[in-house]
């Protein structure tokens, strides 16, 4: 939300896109107002948990005049980003995105755990497992280290100049 908000500071309502099928979409929603109203801002939580609900979802978005659009980390974002970050484009929404994929795939920013640090674990967990530890005797760990990503192009064609503090803090910035 502090992205969002340094990224835009005239913003004052920010879309956000809430799966509910998700068995944690209520607290990210408390988590997410609590941000919101700690800058002064609105959130207008969205459903969406099938393809059929990407476009009306959009067309609130624009409707309510969002100035923006925080999508939260889950399976089925992930699995739709490039239809997610397409209309976000399409509708000139800026958005920011959970894991880097969706930057990758033209979305604007992404603020998330680590894929490469994420991808360590899983790895020592499967040799872990393949040696012959049981699943439920692993520790539950969590990623360590986030990852910021700004994409300059997206930012070009949304008319967005990003500041050069925020770029300075970016973990990578894509052309």
């Amino acid at each position: 939300m502090e992205l969002l908000h340094e990224l835009l500071p005239a913003a004052r309502t920010i879309a956000l896109f809430v799966n509910p099928g998700n068995p944690n979409a209520h607290v990210y929603v408390l988590e997410t107002r609590a941000a919101a109203d700690a800058l002064g801002l609105h959130v207008e939580v969205l459903t969406v948990g099938t393809e059929g609900d990407l476009e009306p979802a959009f067309r609130i978005i624009v409707q309510q005049r969002a100035d923006a659009l925080l999508v939260i980390a889950d399976p089925f974002f992930i699995a739709w980003r490039k239809q997610i970050t397409a209309l976000a484009a399409r509708c000139a929404t800026p958005a920011i995105y959970p894991i880097r994929y969706f930057a990758d795939v033209g979305g604007l920013i992404s603020y998330g755990a680590d894929d490469n640090e994420l991808n360590q674990q899983m790895w020592t967990y499967v040799g872990r497992i393949l040696q012959g530890t049981k699943p439920a005797d692993l520790p539950i760990q969590q990623s360590t280290r986030v990852v910021l990503l700004i994409n300059v192009k997206t930012a070009k064609d949304l008319g967005l100049t990003i500041s050069p503090s925020l770029l300075a803090r970016a973990d990578e910035v894509l052309e």
